[in-house]
């Protein structure tokens, strides 16, 4: 009897939350995480882009809501609030927390004490090691899908990267 692993299969995506496109992705992304449920853990990596003045905050943000368990809730919600967050600054991260019901004072405290930047810096500088130089860019089987010039066509290769790792840890 073979033994099989039962570990899912992780997906890195790379975003930043200031970025339309990243805001675009989360529809392939809600709709990976309904095929594939607990077997595709969808990570979100940090990969603030300077060219957003607030991108880097946010991405501090959403380490403090993953502490407060709501990671990609909160990611999703500031996304659709991307160009608002351009527009009125870090103000819309504690709305974005608040409206979540997270500790949106916390959130600030951590923004102020910058307990989350090593988390942020070493995502964002793994990321430029392995070559992400955009967003959203997905990470699977050892794969990089940059999506930050056109995203067509990337669900399908995600999925189909996905359902050979599957098949090769079940034993099939």
């Amino acid at each position: 009897m073979s033994e099989t692993n039962t570990a899912p299969v992780v997906l890195d995506v790379w975003c930043e939350l200031q970025c339309t496109d990243c805001r675009t992705a989360l529809d392939d992304l809600r709709a990976l995480r309904a095929r594939y449920g607990d077997r595709l853990d969808v990570r979100l990596r940090h990969f603030p882009l300077e060219k957003h003045k607030h991108s880097y905050a946010a991405a501090q943000a959403a380490e403090e809501a993953a502490e407060q368990g709501q990671d990609w809730p909160y990611a999703e919600a500031v996304l659709a609030r991307a160009e608002e967050l351009a527009e009125r600054g870090e103000k819309v991260l504690a709305e974005a927390a608040r409206g979540l019901g997270l500790d949106a004072e916390e959130l600030d405290t951590a923004l102020v004490d910058g307990r989350h930047m090593l988390i942020v810096d070493a995502d964002q500088a793994e990321g430029k090691a392995i070559g992400v130089t955009g967003t959203p860019t997905y990470v699977i089987g050892g794969e990089l899908l940059d999506g930050s010039k056109n995203q067509d066509g990337l669900r399908a290769r995600i999925e189909e990267i996905a359902d050979r790792l599957l098949a090769e840890r079940s034993g099939s």
